[in-house]
C-alpha cells in the first residue's frame, strides 16, 4: 500500500520506519497505525532485514501521542477495538531487534510505541511522560501494563497518576531509554548499535527476544522452559556452528540466519 503518513526506508538489512506528519507534531490517529501496520507485514517477507529503527520526522518530536482530534470522535466501540494496543504488540512480536530512535519528545502515545520497542536510544533534550489524565482519559494502548515491567510500579504509578513530564536524564535514570546522547552524536550512536545488533545471529536474536518477551508474562519456571527450548533449535543452526568456529578462529562470524 501507498504510504501517505509514514516513511519506510529499507537498506543493507536495516528498516528506518519513520512516523513523518510535522503538522501534528508526529501524532498518530488509526490511518497512521494502520500504515505502520501495512509496513510491519512487508518487512517480516524480507527475509534480509536484520534491525528496525522507529523514529519521528523532523527534530522535535518523536510522537506526541495519539491525534487529539481522532481520539475526540471515538467511540466505545472503537475503543474496544484496541488498534494502538494491536500495532503496539505487533511491533513488540517483530521478529527481527526494534529500536526507538527518540529524536524528541515521547509523549502518550508516543511514549507507549516506545515502550514496544526493544531498545530505546533518546537525544538529552526529550522530554517523556502521560498526560492523559488531564485530559480525562489514560493511556490505552499499553502504558499501564509495560510502564511498570520496565521502570516499576511506583515510578509508573506516579507518572501516569500525575501527568507529570520527566527529561531524558531522569529518564534514563529509572531505566525507561537505555541511552541518552546529544543531537549531534544521535544518528551516530544509532548507526552504531544498529550495527552491533547486526553483527549478532540473527536466529539467537529472535529467539533471545521472544524468550525476554516471554519473561513478563509467564511463570518463571515456564520460562525456564522456554529457555531450553529456544537454546536447543539454536544448538541444530548452521549460526551456531559458524559463531563458535569463527570464536574459535578468531575472525568476525558470518552469519547467514539459518
Amino acid at each position: 500500500m501507498p504510504f501517505n503518513r509514514i516513511r519506510l526506508e529499507v537498506s543493507n538489512g536495516l528498516a528506518t520506519l519513520t512516523i513523518d506528519r510535522p503538522d501534528v507534531r508526529n501524532a498518530l490517529d488509526r490511518a497512521t497505525a494502520d500504515e505502520m501496520s501495512a509496513a510491519l507485514v512487508q518487512l517480516r517477507r524480507d527475509d534480509s532485514l536484520r534491525v528496525l529503527v522507529i523514529t519521528g520526522g523532523g527534530d522535535k518530536v518523536f510522537v506526541s501521542g495519539a491525534d487529539i482530534k481522532d481520539l475526540k470522535s471515538r467511540t466505545i466501540r472503537q475503543g474496544l477495538e484496541g488498534c494502538n494496543n494491536a500495532l503496539f504488540a505487533a511491533i513488540e512480536a517483530f521478529e527481527r531487534p526494534v529500536v526507538a530512535a527518540i529524536n524528541g519528545h515521547a509523549l502518550g502515545g508516543g511514549l507507549e510505541l516506545a515502550l514496544a520497542c526493544d531498545i530505546r536510544v533518546a537525544v538529552e533534550e526529550a522530554r517523556f511522560g502521560f498526560p492523559e489524565v488531564g485530559l480525562g482519559i489514560m493511556p490505552g494502548a499499553g502504558g499501564t501494563q509495560r510502564l511498570p515491567r520496565v521502570v516499576g510500579m511506583g515510578r509508573a504509578k506516579e507518572l501516569i497518576l500525575t501527568g507529570d513530564l520527566i527529561d531524558a536524564a531522569e529518564a534514563h535514570r529509572i531505566g525507561l531509554v537505555n541511552r541518552v546522547v546529544p543531537r549531534v552524536e544521535f544518528a551516530a550512536a544509532v548507526a552504531a548499535l544498529v550495527d552491533k545488533l547486526k553483527s549478532r545471529g540473527p536466529m539467537a536474536l529472535r529467539l533471545a527476544k521472544m524468550s525476554l518477551n516471554a519473561a513478563a508474562r509467564v511463570s518463571m519456571d515456564a520460562g525456564f522452559q522456554l529457555e531450553i527450548l529456544a537454546q536447543s533449535v539454536l544448538f541444530e543452526t548452521s549460526d551456531k556452528d559458524e559463531g563458535l568456529d569463527a570464536f574459535l578462529e578468531k575472525r568476525p562470524p558470518k552469519f547467514e540466519g539459518r
